[in-house]
């Protein structure tokens, strides 16, 4: 930290300023600004005022160039899973705290500063900051990997924006009371605040000029990095190269950027640059361009307690900002409050669960007992009739075998069901589990229960595939001949003339819940409809990515005995066709923004791989 800088900053920002508030603003000794005073005076970047005050000189603007800040990149590409349900509509840096959102209120504070130079770099929920750009003349910056790596990728992502620059580089949900940031800074810091007792935060340990010198996950009675950064451009020469290399590695996906830090601070850095075999980078050897990052400065900037706020899940924010206690202005908290008769202030405990491939749900507690509310994601009015889903819901009601659905909306598909606490889920290699859950849903297939609707896969494949041309078109290259298969096999289940039942389609093991008593239940309900019922065995075996002899013992189990060529016919017919059928759904979620990684391709080899098992007792 230039503390030559560092005074006539002070002056720039309160030109009538003594000498005695510049050190309890800069808490440096009454003794070293003295001093520092001296020699500015000395080096002709002040001048005494007349009324003994002072001012910054020519030669002292010249001086101060070099610090002054160029910009800001602010990290809003998140989803802000600890904030659901209000990160399901709206992305937590737009979430208002005291009537003002929080990105909004650290542009304002920004431009206070000087600083216009914004670039936002966006990724879940993108669309809703393009507003900003009109607003506030920010530039987005889109991050496609935002859903499945860390900030280590966002930083990359914005590496071209920060090189050879003086900026902050900001986090969109944070909230600063006081405006922190400074047309001119002296030098890199890390906003941080203390922390009593035991904390889960990155801990930082530092000299006595305040130069961080080492970065721990975890800590006590410790200051820790919470909010703000600034990058001098002299840091970021040393720090972008490592970074770029560390996006490069494997195992970093989910690394912060702090976590280059950390590693650049004790050594692991260089270990595991050795390791990975790297000796050069950007042109120079690996070791000078280590040495440099290793030695680069930044200080800590210690903040009041009440200075800096990163809001941790909805009740932190609740007792911070009252209006949230009732009037969250979110769907998903209103319905329940409806539901329930409550005020949302007494909705507590709200834990995002595991975003379904169709679904994002959310877990919650009201007087002490655990619900799970189900909110449809993107597309789903289109993909999915919630009208059937009520008649089915209703019509398997008696079977004792649903989950206990205490509400349920039929034209917007909203869900609200009892928590089964310390269930588990189905376990799929052990064969207890799969007997169980095989019979449960014979159980199902042989109960009489007729529906008004059928599952016609033939339907659904069309109708994917259409959705698949209009957004985008179909990925596949091999895609018209994989479809002249699925049709033959779908004309020979025709020809069979099988009879049909109520089948539950979506038997992956993952809706088949044990719990503590023994019971077993099996929820999910949003394709059941009037089909074959072996179509559930070959669904169940590929939403579990089963090997041939895997689907082979699980027929067995659902049947008790071998198959018969037929039944063995039309369930590999079912999990070709269920393949083919679900690669086209995963192509088309993607188009809508939502990726399952691996998920499309290994549906399509299902239909392939079966299609060539059954190819030559079709012909």
């Amino acid at each position: 930290m230039n503390r030559y800088a560092l005074i006539c900053r002070s002056i720039l920002e309160q030109t009538e300023i003594t000498q005695r508030e510049m050190a309890q603003r800069l808490e440096l000794s009454l003794g070293t600004v003295n001093q520092l005073v001296k020699e500015c005076l000395a080096l002709h970047y002040i001048e005494v005022m007349d009324d003994n005050h002072y001012q910054v000189t020519e030669d002292g603007m010249k001086f101060m160039e070099p610090f002054k800040v160029d910009g800001a990149v602010i990290i809003a590409a998140g989803f802000g899973s600890r904030f659901v349900p209000l990160t399901f509509e709206t992305p937590k840096g737009l979430l208002e705290v005291f009537g003002e959102r929080m990105i909004e209120r650290q542009i304002r504070q920004l431009h206070e500063a000087g600083i216009h130079n914004i670039t936002i770099v966006v990724g879940y929920l993108k669309e809703k900051f393009e507003y900003l750009i009109d607003k506030y003349d920010v530039k987005l910056l889109y991050n496609p990997e935002y859903s499945n790596k860390n900030t280590l990728t966002t930083v990359y992502r914005a590496r071209n924006v920060l090189e050879g620059k003086n900026m902050y580089l900001l986090s969109s949900d944070n909230w600063m009371r006081e405006n922190m940031y400074h047309t001119y800074e002296c030098g890199a810091w890390y906003s941080s605040v203390y922390k009593e007792g035991d904390t889960s935060e990155w801990s930082l340990s530092y000299n006595k000029k305040g130069r961080i010198q080492n970065v721990e996950i975890g800590g006590h009675d410790c200051y820790v990095m919470y909010g703000p950064v600034y990058m001098s451009s002299q840091w970021l020469s040393a720090f972008l190269p490592i970074l770029e290399v560390y996006y490069t590695l494997p195992g970093t996906e989910q690394f912060y950027w702090e976590n280059v830090m950390m590693e650049l601070l004790n050594g692991t850095a260089r270990k595991r640059i050795k390791e990975a075999g790297i000796t050069n980078i950007g042109g120079q050897s690996a070791d000078e361009v280590l040495s440099q990052a290793e030695h680069m400065e930044m200080d800590i900037n210690r903040q009041p307690s009440d200075q800096v706020y990163e809001f941790e899940n909805l009740e932190e924010l609740r007792v911070f900002d009252e209006s949230y206690q009732n009037h969250s202005n979110n769907q998903a908290m209103e319905l329940i409050s409806s539901v329930f008769q409550i005020p949302e202030s007494e909705i507590h405990n709200i834990h995002c669960l595991k975003s379904g491939m169709t679904n994002k749900s959310f877990l919650f507690q009201v007087h002490g007992k655990s619900y799970i509310c189900r909110v449809p994601g993107p597309g789903t009015g289109l993909l999915i009739n919630r009208h059937q889903e009520g008649d089915v819901l209703e019509a398997v009601a008696n079977l004792g075998i649903t989950e206990h659905v205490i509400y349920f909306n039929r034209d917007t598909g909203y869900k609200i069901t009892e928590y089964y606490e310390n269930s588990r889920n189905a376990d799929v290699h052990k064969e207890s589990d799969m007997q169980q859950c095989m019979d449960l849903v014979t159980k199902l297939h042989q109960s009489g229960i007729q529906l008004k609707h059928s599952f016609d896969i033939r339907e659904r494949i069309a109708f994917y595939e259409n959705l698949c041309i209009k957004h985008g078109g179909i990925p596949f290259e091999d895609y018209e001949v994989v479809k002249d298969r699925m049709n033959t096999l779908m004309d020979h289940l025709d020809a069979l003339n099988r009879p049909k039942t109520i089948a539950h389609i979506d038997s992956n093991v993952d809706n088949f819940l044990f719990l503590p008593d023994g019971d077993l239940k099996l929820i999910d309900w949003e394709y059941c409809g009037m089909c074959d019922p072996l179509i559930d065995v070959a669904m169940c075996g590929i939403y579990s990515y089963l090997n041939e002899e895997q689907m082979d013992w699980l027929i067995h189990i659902y049947l008790h005995r071998e198959p018969t060529e037929e039944e063995r016919t039309v369930i590999y017919s079912y999990v070709a066709l269920g393949g083919f059928l679900w690669s086209l759904w995963a192509v088309y979620k993607s188009e809508l923004g939502e990726e399952f990684g691996e998920y499309t391709i290994i549906m399509y080899r299902y239909a392939k791989r079966y299609y060539r098992r059954l190819h030559e007792q079709l012909h």
